[in-house]
C-alpha cells in the first residue's frame, strides 16, 4: 500500500472497528486474545507477587526513590558511636564485643548532656566485665535504650539459652532511665531493606520510636524508609565517631560539642557485620549497617515524615486504564505518525506518573511500574494479533507472492482459491532443501562491494529458477544460502522427486556459477545441500505488513544440519533416509549412519550418484548391511575401493568413518 493510498482509505470509527474484530475474528481467537488481556490485567496489578518481575519492581522502586531523594547536609541531630574494626584489633575481642568499653564510653556519655543513647548490641552471653557493665547502666542519668530481641523473632542470632540471659540481664540493669528497645530489621524477600519493620507485639518499641517517645502516628507506620544521600561525599549524612574515643576521660572530653542534645547510637561498624543492602546501594555501590538503618528512620520519625499510601482501588483503576489503553491502540486505524504519538505519550504516563508520585511524597512499594508495561504489552499484542487476523488478506497475500516464491502452477491455484494460501500455521509433511555456498563469506571481504552483491543476486537467481522450475516454494534467503521447501502450500504426489531433482540441480547450478565468474574474482567454493522429510508448521508468520509464508520445526533445522554435515564429510549433497524412501529415484548410495551436531539420534545419509550403475549402489548398500551386523572385513574391503577411485572424497572419508566406529554405531560429528 503507498503512502497515498495509507492517507486516501476510509478510516472506522473506533467503537465499529472494535465490533467487526469481535465479530469476525472467531470464538477461539476471541476467547484466546480474552484469556492473554485477562493476563495483562493481573500482572499490571499484581506484578509485584509474580517472580522475576518482582525483581524488576524492587530495581524501579529503588531507582525512583534514589533519584527522587534530595541530598543531605549532616544532621546535627544525631550521632553515632561505633565499634570498628581497629576497635577489635585493640580490645582483642571480637564476639561478644568488648563490655568494659562500652562501659566506660557510657559514663563518658553520661555526663556529656546527650539527648538519649540507644545501643544496638544484644548482650546475650556472659563475659568477665558483665558486672562493670551493669554498674555504668545503673548509674545512667541519660535515657538509655539497650537492644532486646527473642528467639522467635530472631532465629538467625539467638537461641532460646541466650535469650534467657538477655532477659536476665535486662532486669538487673533496668531503672527509670535504662530500658530495652527493640533493633529489628526487617528485609524484602531480595535482602534489601525498604520500609519499617513490623514489630511483635512480645518486643518493646522499635529504637526510633523508644528514643523519642513518639506517638505521632508511628506506631502504625510500616511504609517506606526516607533514605537520604549526602549533599557531599566527604561529609555523610550521619557523623560517626568510633567507640574508643569515648572510652578514656582524655580523648572523651574533647567530643563532648559532638555529644550535647544529640541522640548518640551505638552498635557496630565491622566488616561483613551487621550489613544491608538498601535502596541508596544503587548509587552508592555500598552496603549499609543496621546502625545507620535506625539513624535514617530517627530521623525520618523526627522530621515525621510519612509516605502516603495509595489506595487499593486506584491501584485497580489504573491497571484497568493501562490495559484499556493497550488495547485501544492496537485497535486504533490511525495514521502512523498519531499512533506513535500514543505511543510516546503512554510510555511517558508509565515512566513519569512513578517517579512523581514518589516525589510527592507517596510509597510507591507495591505500585505495579513493570506490570503496567507487562499489561499494556499482552493486551496491544492479544487485540492486535486478532485485528491483523480479520479481513480478506489471503488474495492479496498471494497475489504479491506471485512470481516471488511459488511455481506459477500452485499461485494460479491460489488465485482461484485464496483459502489454500491460508492466513495461519498449519501442520504439513514437506520436503525441505538447504543450501549453502562454501567460502562466500570470506571471499565477499577480497572483492568490491559491487562485485560481491552482482555475484550473490546472479547466484540466487540460478538457484531461485532451479526450484521454481521443479515446483518447489522458496522459503527465504539467508546470505548466499537458500532454503525452500516441497508439500506446502499444495502438496502432491511427486514431490519427493520433484525436491530430490531439484536437490542435485541446485548443486550442478552452483558448479556451473563457480565455473563463470568476472576474471579477477578468486575461486567460488563448492554449494552443498541438504535434503530432509518431515513435519513442519507452515503458514504465514509476521506482523501486520510484513507476512512471510515460512516453514518453522524440526525438518528444517535436519535439512541445515545435513547441509553442514557435507564439510567434514567432503561430500556435496546430503539427504536423509525419509527423504530417500519418498524420493522415487534409484540414484542414492548409503553414506553410513552419522550423528548430526546438536542431536542425540543418529540419521542415515545418502548421497545423490546419477552416473554409477544400480550394482555399484547395491554394492554399498550391502557392504554397509554387513559392516553393521559385526563384518570388519568391509572396512579393508571399502578401503581398496577407495584407493581405485582417488577423486571420490566421500567414499574415503565414509572409510575413514567405519575405522573409527562400532558396527551398528554412529560416527558422531559433535
Amino acid at each position: 500500500m503507498t503512502e497515498l493510498e495509507e492517507g486516501s482509505r476510509p478510516q472506522l470509527p473506533l467503537r465499529k472497528r472494535a465490533a467487526r474484530v469481535v465479530e469476525q475474528v472467531g470464538t477461539p481467537r476471541l476467547i484466546v486474545s480474552a484469556i492473554v488481556v485477562l493476563i495483562g490485567i493481573f500482572l499490571a496489578r499484581y506484578s509485584w507477587q509474580v517472580p522475576l518481575i518482582s525483581d524488576a519492581e524492587r530495581a524501579l522502586y529503588d531507582i525512583r526513590l534514589m533519584l527522587t531523594t534530595p541530598r543531605a547536609e549532616q544532621d546535627p541531630r544525631v550521632l553515632l558511636v561505633t565499634y570498628t574494626d581497629d576497635t577489635l584489633i585493640n580490645t582483642q575481642v571480637r564476639s561478644p564485643l568488648d563490655r568494659k568499653i562500652l562501659a566506660d564510653a557510657l559514663r563518658s556519655l553520661d555526663r556529656m548532656g546527650a539527648k538519649a543513647i540507644a545501643i544496638d548490641v544484644i548482650v546475650d552471653q556472659p563475659t568477665p566485665n558483665d558486672e562493670y557493665l551493669v554498674d555504668a547502666f545503673r548509674s545512667m542519668k541519660t535515657p538509655t535504650y539497650l537492644a532486646f530481641t527473642t528467639a522467635a523473632t530472631n532465629k538467625r542470632f539467638i537461641d532460646t539459652r541466650q535469650e534467657e540471659f538477655l532477659r536476665a540481664f535486662q532486669a538487673k540493669i533496668r531503672t527509670t532511665s535504662v530500658k530495652p528497645t527493640s533493633i529489628e530489621i526487617e528485609t524484602d524477600p531480595d535482602g534489601v531493606v525498604r520500609s519499617w519493620p513490623h514489630q511483635p507485639k512480645e518486643l518493646p518499641p522499635l529504637l526510633a520510636r523508644a528514643v523519642t517517645g513518639a506517638q505521632d502516628g508511628f506506631d502504625d507506620y510500616f511504609r517506606g524508609v526516607r533514605f537520604r544521600l549526602p549533599a557531599f561525599e566527604d561529609r555523610p549524612v550521619f557523623a560517626k565517631l568510633p567507640i574508643d574515643l569515648f572510652a578514656t576521660p582524655e580523648t572523651a572530653a574533647l567530643m563532648a560539642e559532638q555529644v550535647r542534645g544529640r541522640y548518640v547510637l551505638i552498635g557496630g561498624d565491622i566488616l561483613d557485620l551487621d550489613q544491608f543492602e538498601t535502596p541508596m546501594k544503587r548509587i552508592t555501590g555500598q552496603r549499609t549497617i543496621g546502625l545507620e538503618i535506625h539513624a535514617h528512620m530517627l530521623t525520618q520519625l523526627l522530621d515525621k515524615v510519612q509516605f502516603g499510601r495509595i489506595p487499593r482501588a486506584g491501584m485497580w483503576v489504573v491497571a484497568l486504564l493501562v490495559v484499556a489503553a493497550g488495547a485501544l491502540t492496537a485497535l486504533s486505524d490511525a495514521r502512523a505518525w498519531k499512533v506513535g504519538l500514543m505511543l510516546v505519550g503512554q510510555a511517558a504516563f508509565f515512566v513519569a506518573l512513578p517517579f512523581y508520585l514518589q516525589w510527592q511524597g507517596t510509597d510507591t512499594r507495591h505500585l505495579p511500574a513493570f506490570g503496567w508495561s507487562i499489561g499494556w504489552l499482552l493486551a496491544y499484542a492479544a487485540i492486535g494479533a486478532a485485528v491483523r487476523a480479520v479481513g480478506s488478506q489471503q488474495r492479496r497475500f498471494a497475489q504479491s507472492a506471485l512470481g516471488k516464491y511459488l511455481p506459477r502452477d500452485i499461485a494460479s491455484e491460489i488465485m482461484r482459491d485464496p483459502e489454500r494460501l491460508a492466513l495461519h500455521g498449519e501442520k504439513r509433511e514437506i520436503f525441505v532443501v538447504f543450501t549453502d555456498l562454501e567460502g562466500f563469506t570470506k571471499l565477499s571481504h577480497a572483492i568490491p562491494a559491487e562485485t560481491v552483491a552482482f555475484l550473490l543476486n546472479r547466484y540466487l537467481d540460478m538457484l531461485s529458477e532451479v526450484v521454481l522450475r521443479y515446483g518447489g516454494t522458496i522459503d527465504k534467503f539467508v546470505g548466499d544460502a537458500v532454503v525452500a521447501f516441497w508439500g506446502a502450500p499444495i502438496s502432491r504426489a511427486d514431490d519427493g522427486e520433484r525436491a530430490a531433482r531439484a536437490a542435485w540441480a541446485m548443486y550442478e547450478a552452483g558448479e556451473a556459477f563457480r565455473k563463470d565468474v568476472p576474471e579477477g574474482v578468486p575461486a567460488i567454493g563448492r554449494t552443498r545441500v541438504g535434503l530432509h522429510w518431515g513435519e513442519a508448521i507452515v503458514g504465514n508468520f509476521g506482523g501486520e505488513g510484513r507476512i512471510q509464508y515460512t516453514a518453522l520445526g524440526d525438518s528444517m533445522n535436519t535439512a541445515a544440519r545435513l547441509e553442514s554435515a557435507n564439510k567434514p564429510l567432503n561430500s556435496t549433497v546430503l539427504a536423509s533416509k525419509a527423504a530417500v524412501e519418498r524420493s522415487g529415484l534409484d540414484w542414492w548410495r548409503p553414506l553410513g549412519r552419522i550423528t548430526l551436531r546438536g542431536r542425540s539420534t543418529p540419521v542415515e545419509i545418502f548421497e545423490p550418484v546419477p552416473e554409477a550403475t544400480a550394482e555399484e549402489r547395491a554394492y554399498l548398500q550391502e557392504a554397509l548391511k554387513r559392516f553393521d551386523a559385526g563384518d570388519r572385513t568391509v572396512v579393508e574391503e571399502l578401503e581398496t575401493l577407495a584407493s581405485t577411485n582417488v577423486r571420490d572424497a566421500a567414499l574415503a572419508n565414509l572409510v575413514y568413518r567405519l575405522h573409527h566406529m562400532e558396527s551398528g554405531g554412529s560416527y558422531d560429528l559433535g
